[in-house]
């Protein structure tokens, strides 16, 4: 029986899932170090590395309403018009699906989502907060009705009462949403924490069909270890970024991340490449990525926006004071 087990064990290691799909994010999320303002060129490198790598899903960033979001203080990622989105993609067929993130109470979901056969958009992330379920529940509703995609995206997990979010749960489980991911919005949560909600949710949606993914921050370094323990406990959905860019400490490396899951049909080589040749030169002028004020957010299941300030302060390195600062804050 011992042995057995332990064949078992080894055969899922060397063997992959292909029901497990990746998401790369670098443009939705990269875009909070900078308001979305992208240019042409980058994003195009971003959707060809993608589609070279075999990656299932690109994000090109937020669906946001202009009625609160001026649109000359943000790129044009921010909003995601079509033909923003078409400029990039193409007519090419076969490349990875085209998601883009719509927020509880910052979309004007009813006019901006068009009947999916006049869009580029293949799938919308709903995104909440633990008090704006019925919005996103709703918001899902009309993303599905008119012939999309749609994944429940529950936010700042971390700080929600765990009743709240078996509710919640079962709300999606009874949705037409493909799935519900698991958001580790501040960084804050370790491989345990991890395990023991995926676990919960993976549950909430038995019988159900609806997949479960996970998106991490790399506050505490544990971006990829948790995605990792994600996969174990049973998510299909995976989030990732070139070179982990995204706001504050990051995200998960979509380069670490395709490398651990075996399945060829996922190609490292054009996603080192496009590092080299776009994401070094970048980090000369955009700051993301760990560092101690991040680590120090996520240490107190704190939203990084102090961190972010901090960085950009003429005091970036004030470590102790900072810390000092947010253990008072926290108290």
């Amino acid at each position: 029986m011992t042995e057995d087990k332990t064949e078992d064990a080894h055969a899922r290691w060397i063997d992959y899932r292909p029901e497990i799909k990746v998401l790369d994010c670098t443009i939705r999320d990269g875009g909070l170090v900078n308001d979305h303002m992208f240019e042409d060129d980058l994003v195009r490198a971003v959707y060809r590395t993608c589609v070279e790598a075999g990656v299932d899903y690109i994000e090109l960033g937020y669906k946001a309403s202009k009625r609160i979001f001026a649109p000359d203080k943000f790129g044009v990622w921010k909003f995601c018009e079509e033909d923003d989105i078409r400029r990039i993609v193409g007519d090419e067929p076969g490349g990875p699906k085209i998601a883009v993130m719509a927020d509880a109470e910052r979309t004007d979901y009813h006019e901006a989502f068009l009947p999916s056969e006049q869009s580029a958009i293949d799938c919308y992330r709903v995104a909440c907060y633990i008090h704006q379920v019925p919005t996103a529940l709703d918001m899902v509703k009309d993303a599905c009705d008119k012939g999309y995609e749609a994944m429940f995206q529950l936010m700042a997990v971390s700080t929600a009462n765990e009743s709240d979010v078996r509710r919640a749960l079962a709300l999606v489980a009874e949705s037409p949403a493909a799935g519900v991911y698991l958001v580790d919005s501040f960084g804050s949560l370790y491989s345990e924490q991890v395990r023991d909600l995926t676990q919960m949710y993976v549950k909430a949606m038995e019988g159900t069909g609806k997949d479960v993914g996970f998106h991490g921050h790399n506050n505490l370094q544990l971006a990829f270890a948790n995605t990792i323990e994600a996969i174990v406990s049973g998510a299909n959905r995976l989030d990732a970024t070139i070179n982990g860019i995204g706001r504050g400490a990051g995200n998960c490396p979509l380069e670490l991340l395709i490398g651990f899951l075996h399945n060829p049909k996922f190609k490292m080589r054009p996603v080192l490449q496009t590092i080299e040749e776009v994401f070094l030169p970048l980090r000369e002028t955009l700051d993301w990525g760990y560092s101690i004020p991040y680590a120090i957010t996520g240490k107190l299941n704190q939203h990084p926006r102090a961190a972010i300030a901090m960085r950009a302060s003429d005091r970036p390195d004030a470590y102790v004071e900072f810390y000092d600062q947010m253990i008072n804050e926290d108290s």
